[in-house]
């Protein structure tokens, strides 16, 4: 299975990248906002979606998910000071507030979110090459 290398620059783009992402398995720990350098950047366990094991329990990767023109994080439904914590993605948003600026959240199950304040929507990500078999396969109620 070949690596990921996603950059998305605009809504499109970022629906794209939040398929892939969706389910990844993140720890509190493993997620940062660098002020100075205008970045926030997580670590995840995704589940990769495009593998072609349909009967199988599928595969999960280890993957970066970065951030540029980050002016300010939010936090919200989570203890981000809580290193053991560990959240399940679910899905990735950008709203334009003053184009190209905007607002990217990340939601995740249990009703926590991430809210990055970005003069531009600029996301990247990258699997970093670390793949095994998942435990089991991600599974939604459907309303």
């Amino acid at each position: 299975m070949t690596d990921l290398k996603l950059i998305a620059l605009d809504t499109e783009d970022l629906e794209v990248v939040s398929a892939h992402a969706q389910d990844a398995v993140v720890r509190v720990a493993d997620m940062g906002y660098a002020r100075k350098n205008q970045r926030f950047a997580l670590l995840m366990n995704r589940f990769a979606w495009e593998s072609d094991t349909p009967r199988g329990k599928g595969v999960r990767k280890r993957a970066a998910l970065d951030f540029r023109g980050v002016t300010h994080a939010a936090y919200a439904g989570f203890d981000p000071a809580a290193p053991e914590g560990v959240l399940e993605l679910l899905t990735i948003g950008f709203e334009t507030t003053d184009a190209p600026s905007g607002i990217v959240e990340l939601r995740f199950a249990g009703g926590g979110t991430v809210r990055l304040t970005v003069d531009c929507l600029e996301a990247r990500l990258t699997d970093l090459g670390a793949a095994w078999a998942a435990s089991g396969k991600p599974a939604h109620v459907l309303d």
